[in-house]
């Protein structure tokens, strides 16, 4: 299994392998972080407390480990 790095801002752990290597429409991934944010934001999430309430961190983080995944709306 490849190495992981990883970066930790402000105490929250991004996964910038994933991000350097997603090979996909930046502009689709960022407006899936911001509706996932906005999700989070409503409803919560286990994983917030853990991630020190930062929403839009934990949004991206969640969409490149594709423990969310999103898709286009026609």
């Amino acid at each position: 299994m490849a190495k992981r790095y990883s970066s930790v801002i402000s105490d929250i752990v991004l996964p910038l392998d994933l991000l350097i290597s997603y090979d996909g429409n930046m502009y689709e991934l960022t407006c899936a972080a911001i509706k996932r944010a906005a999700q989070i934001n409503l409803a919560g999430d286990e994983e917030l407390e853990e991630n020190k309430g930062r929403v839009v961190s934990l949004a991206v983080k969640q969409i490149l480990t594709k423990k969310v995944e999103y898709r286009l709306e026609e």
